[in-house]
């Protein structure tokens, strides 16, 4: 039990800017991926679905994103730095993976259920990451709204972020929470 626990408060949020350039096995992404597929469905829906990007596919990816933002934020809505970082995420990254969510319609659950089980994969993911020393980060920007020609997704799949990948020499970090106690009504 103190091995979950300690990988459950040790998960952080590492972004790209952190990474180093170390690539990040199949097997390991495959693991990653395994994990993902564990987590708790309602009426076994398993709604998530996630395309792994890697080599190639980060570049694309970089110009497609910085592309996006260029074109939709014009003006004084552009932001050099937003735009940098649109751009860079994916190439400091060793794998990039979208997640995203098919909805079921014969299943006639609602969606928030969907979305939560996808969430329960990611969060299967983002241990699964910490264990091995791998950073990630769930980011979830404003291009994910266009991704459906980039990402082959198919009728009723849906882009809910990215989860970028890398290994990192970051030091551990404390957690910051407000105690347990301020959040729990025992009735």
């Amino acid at each position: 039990m103190n091995e979950i626990t300690n990988i459950i408060r040790k998960r952080r949020s590492i972004f790209p800017k952190s990474y180093i350039d170390k690539p990040i096995p199949k097997e390991i992404i495959g693991e990653i991926l395994e994990n993902a597929n564990h987590a708790p469905t309602h009426k076994m829906t398993e709604p998530w679905r996630f395309k792994v990007l890697t080599g190639d596919a980060l570049q694309k990816m970089s110009v497609f994103m910085s592309e996006w933002y260029k074109t939709n934020f014009t003006g004084k809505r552009f932001v050099e730095h937003k735009y940098n970082k649109m751009k860079s995420n994916p190439l400091r990254s060793a794998c990039v993976i979208a997640i995203c969510m098919q909805r079921d319609p014969e299943a006639q659950i609602p969606e928030w259920e969907e979305v939560a089980a996808v969430s329960c994969a990611v969060q299967n993911m983002w241990l699964t990451c910490t264990a091995h020393n791998i950073g990630s980060y769930w980011s979830s920007p404003k291009t994910i709204k266009d991704m459906g020609n980039f990402l082959n997704l198919n009728e009723g799949e849906k882009c809910l972020g990215f989860l970028y990948m890398g290994y990192h020499e970051m030091p551990e970090m404390p957690a910051k929470r407000s105690p347990i106690e301020d959040k729990v009504i025992w009735m």
